[in-house]
C-alpha cells in the first residue's frame, strides 16, 4: 500500500465527522425498526393467556400461534439483503413498515385463530426485514470511529421496544381491570396490546423518509455524486472522498454481486464465516433469551404469581434488559466484541443454573416456596443482565461487519434467518417442555450457555476498531 493510500485508509479510520448528531439521528432512525422488532416480539407476551382462553387451545396449539410469527421472520431475513441490493436500503425499510402496520391491524382485529397466526406471520416478516437492514446499514453509514456504538443502537432500540410493549401491556391491563379479555375501546383488552403497534410502525415509515440512502449502495449503483455527499456527512468533510469511493468500490467489486452461491465453499457447505455468524445467531437463541420476552408473564403466573405482578416482573425485566444493553454500548468499543460475549457466557450460566435449581422445587399451594421463588425470580435478572451487556449487543453488531464486503448481504441474511429458526425452535418447544420438566427445560439453556464459551474461544475474531473493507 503507497504512503498516499496509507494515508487515506488512515483518514477514513478515524474520521469525527462535523455534524455527529447527525450521524447519531440517521442510526436512530434506522434503528426505529428494531423496536418495532423488539415491540412486535415481546407484546405477544400479553396476549397469551387470552388467546388460549378466548380459542381454548392447548400449549402445543398455543406455542405454534406463538411461534408462527418466527416462520416469517426467518423468511424475510433471508431475503431482505436481496432486496436492499436489488432496490435499496430504504426502500426496503418502507416496507417493513407497511408490513408493519398492516400487521399490527389484523392482528388487533382477528375473526378466527388462523387469521391471527397470518398477520402474525405478515409482521414476521416485517422483523425479519428490520433484523437485517437495521444493523447492515448502520454499518455502512457510520464512521469507523463510531460504528461499534452506533451499531448497538439497533439492540438497544430492540430492548426498548420491549420494555414499552411490557409497559403498555401492563397499563392496557390495569385499564381492563386485570383481565386480558375485558373490554377496552370495544375490544377486548388483548386486541388493544396488540394494535397499539400502529403508532411507532408508522413513525419508523415516517423517519425513513428523512434519512439518506446507504453509500455503498448508492456506489453500487453508480450514483457517486450523491454517495460522496453522504460520506461527507457522516465520515467528515477531511477525507479524501475520490479516495473513500474507490476505496469502497474496490472492496465491492472485487467478485461480482453477493448471492447465495457466493456464501458455498469448505468442507460443510458454508463459507467457514458464514458457520461462524449462524453460530453466533444460533447460541443467541439457544440459552432461550426470548423466553423471558415470549412468556414471562404466563411463567410466572404457573408459579403462583399474580397476573399483574407477573406483567410488572415482566417490566422490570425489560428495564435490565435496556441497562445491560447500555452497559455494553459503553464498552463494546473499549474492550472489544469477544470479551464482552465471554463475560455475558459466564454470567448466564450462573443465572440460568439458579433458575434450573429454583424450578427443581414442587409447588407448595401452586406457588414455589419462598426462598425459591426469589431465588428465580432474581436469577431471571441475572441472566438477562448478563444477555443483554453481552450477545445481545455483540452478535448485532458483529453480524453487521464480520462478513467481506462482497458477500456481506446475503451472509448476514443467512445468519439473521437461522437466528429466527432457532428463535422458532425455542418458542415452539417452550410451553411442551416446561409442562413436562420446567427445571430440565433451563438445564438445557445453561448448557447451552456454557457450549458459547469454547465456541467465541476458538472460533470467532476480534472486528474492533477495523473497516469493514478489512473484513474476510
Amino acid at each position: 500500500m503507497t504512503s498516499t493510500a496509507q494515508a487515506h485508509t488512515t483518514g477514513a479510520r478515524t474520521a469525527h465527522p462535523e455534524h455527529l448528531g447527525h450521524v447519531i439521528f440517521i442510526a436512530a432512525a434506522a434503528a426505529m425498526g428494531g423496536f418495532l422488532f423488539g415491540y412486535d416480539s415481546s407484546v405477544i407476551n400479553g396476549a397469551v393467556e387470552a388467546v388460549r382462553d378466548r380459542y381454548d387451545i392447548g400449549s402445543a396449539a398455543l406455542a405454534q400461534v406463538i411461534a408462527i410469527a418466527l416462520i416469517g421472520c426467518a423468511i424475510g431475513a433471508a431475503t431482505a439483503g436481496r432486496i436492499a441490493d436489488r432496490i435499496g436500503r430504504i426502500r426496503c425499510m418502507q416496507i417493513a413498515a407497511v408490513l408493519f402496520t398492516v400487521s399490527a391491524v389484523g392482528s388487533a382485529l382477528p375473526f378466527a385463530l388462523w387469521d391471527l397466526a397470518f398477520w402474525r406471520v405478515v409482521g414476521g416478516f416485517a422483523i425479519g426485514m428490520a433484523s437485517v437492514i437495521g444493523p447492515a446499514y448502520i454499518a455502512e453509514v457510520a464512521p469507523p470511529a463510531y460504528r461499534g456504538r452506533l451499531g448497538s443502537f439497533q439492540q438497544a432500540a430492540i430492548v426498548v421496544g420491549i420494555a414499552v410493549s411490557q409497559l403498555v401491556n401492563w397499563g392496557i391491563l390495569n385499564a381492563a381491570d386485570g383481565d386480558q379479555r375485558g373490554e377496552l375501546m370495544g375490544l377486548e383488552a388483548w386486541q388493544v396490546m396488540l394494535g397499539v403497534m400502529v403508532i411507532p410502525a408508522v413513525l419508523y415509515g415516517l423517519l425513513s423518509f428523512a434519512i439518506p440512502e446507504s453509500p455503498r449502495y448508492l456506489i453500487s449503483v453508480g450514483k457517486h455524486e450523491r454517495a460522496k455527499q453522504i460520506l461527507s456527512e457522516v465520515e467528515g468533510g477531511e477525507i479524501d472522498l475520490d479516495a473513500r469511493v474507490t476505496e469502497i468500490e474496490t472492496g465491492m467489486h472485487r467478485e461480482e454481486k453477493s448471492s447465495f452461491k457466493d456464501l458455498l465453499g469448505g468442507s460443510f457447505f458454508f463459507k467457514p464465516i458464514v458457520w461462524v455468524g449462524i453460530g453466533l445467531s444460533v447460541f443467541q437463541q439457544f440459552v432461550g433469551i426470548n423466553v423471558a420476552f415470549y412468556y414471562s408473564a404466563t411463567l410466572w403466573q404457573s408459579v403462583g404469581v399474580d397476573p399483574s405482578d407477573s406483567f410488572f416482573y415482566s417490566f422490570t425485566t425489560s428495564i435490565i434488559n435496556i441497562v445491560g444493553t447500555v452497559i455494553a454500548m459503553i464498552f463494546v468499543d473499549r474492550i472489544g466484541r469477544r470479551p464482552l460475549a465471554i463475560i455475558g457466557s459466564v454470567g448466564m450460566v450462573i443465572g440460568l443454573a439458579l433458575e434450573a435449581w429454583a424450578f427443581s422445587s414442587d409447588l407448595v399451594d401452586g406457588q414455589l416456596p419462598a426462598t425459591q421463588g426469589w431465588v428465580a425470580l432474581i436469577a431471571a435478572h441475572v441472566f438477562v443482565l448478563f444477555f443483554a451487556l453481552s450477545w445481545g449487543v455483540v452478535v448485532w453488531v458483529m453480524l453487521g461487519e464480520m462478513f467481506p464486503n462482497r458477500i456481506r448481504a446475503a451472509a448476514l441474511g443467512v445468519a439473521a434467518a437461522a437466528q429466527w429458526i432457532a428463535n422458532w425452535a425455542i418458542t415452539a418447544s417452550f410451553p411442551s417442555l416446561a409442562d413436562w420438566n420446567l427445571s430440565v427445560t433451563y438445564v438445557i439453556y445453561t448448557v447451552f450457555a456454557a457450549l458459547s464459551i469454547p465456541f467465541v474461544l476458538k472460533f470467532v475474531k476480534e472486528t474492533k476498531g477495523k473497516r469493514l473493507e478489512e473484513m474476510g
